[in-house]
């Protein structure tokens, strides 16, 4: 007899169904899916990720909520899904780079670190009395040019220009299709990762509530302040009232 319905094929990850899918996995991107966004963007001096911590009481303090980790100075991750497991795969990473300068006295590559990465959450597909990582990560980086990677609870990578993980990803996809360019600069590369993380929130943004860092080869890692982000907001709401009520009177005159 040989057991019969989903459920027979989702108690080990070791186990296929016999379409060839591992449950598991599926589960742990649902977990992904259910995390706050966060949006990652290339321009042309360098690299920019931003993430919407969706604060739901305001006894908590925002601080406290990390969605973006440092690994070196030219690399940083942002996470979706179960926050507890990206921080074991970004303390990994940490471990990853500084070997590396011990080792070959250079920084690690983007891709380098990704691949490593990737291969610990892989392992973790493949074995039984263990579960897949519930998170996805962006990986973004600045080698001789920029790049960001987003990662997938089975271990594979995809390189991106500009992409989103977590909740709404689709959505904000879609923006970043119709409205990002290559080459565009810094504020353009804000400006944009504002919009898409306006376009899946629930409220108003707030500028408590969002971080977001840039890596650039003369700057490196750098944290975005609460001001810059707010100075950003403002400009964005001028913006869009601005194009309401052009579009309000080419009604009325139609």
């Amino acid at each position: 007899m040989y057991p019969q319905g989903p459920s027979a094929y989702d108690r080990a990850i070791t186990v296929f169904s016999p379409d060839g899918r591992l449950f598991q996995v599926e589960y742990a991107r649902e977990a992904v899916k259910r995390g706050t966004p966060a949006v990652g963007i290339t321009y042309d001096k360098g690299i920019l990720l931003a993430v919407d911590k969706n604060v739901a009481t305001p006894l908590i303090v925002p601080k406290s909520i990390e969605k973006i980790f440092q690994i070196d100075e030219h690399i940083a991750v942002a996470t979706s899904g179960l926050v507890a497991d990206a921080r074991r795969l970004i303390e990994d990473a940490r471990v990853m780079a500084q070997r590396n300068r011990i080792a070959y006295n250079e920084p690690i590559s983007v891709a380098k670190i990704t691949k490593q990465i990737c291969d610990v959450k892989q392992a973790y597909t493949q074995y039984g009395g263990a579960r897949p990582f519930g998170t996805a990560l962006l990986i973004a980086g600045l080698n001789k040019e920029p790049h960001l990677f987003e990662t997938d609870p089975s271990g594979a990578f995809t390189e991106y220009t500009a992409t989103s993980i977590g909740m709404g990803k689709r959505d904000v996809e879609k923006v970043f299709e119709e409205r990002y360019k290559e080459g565009m600069g810094r504020k353009e590369a804000m400006d944009l990762a504002l919009i898409g993380l306006n376009s899946v929130s629930e409220g108003k943004l707030k500028k408590e509530n969002i971080d977001m860092i840039i890596i650039e080869s003369k700057q490196k890692f750098k944290k975005i302040t609460t001001g810059e982000i707010g100075e950003a907001l403002n400009g964005l709401k001028k913006e869009l009232e601005v194009k309401r009520k052009k579009t309000k009177e080419e009604e009325g005159e139609k």
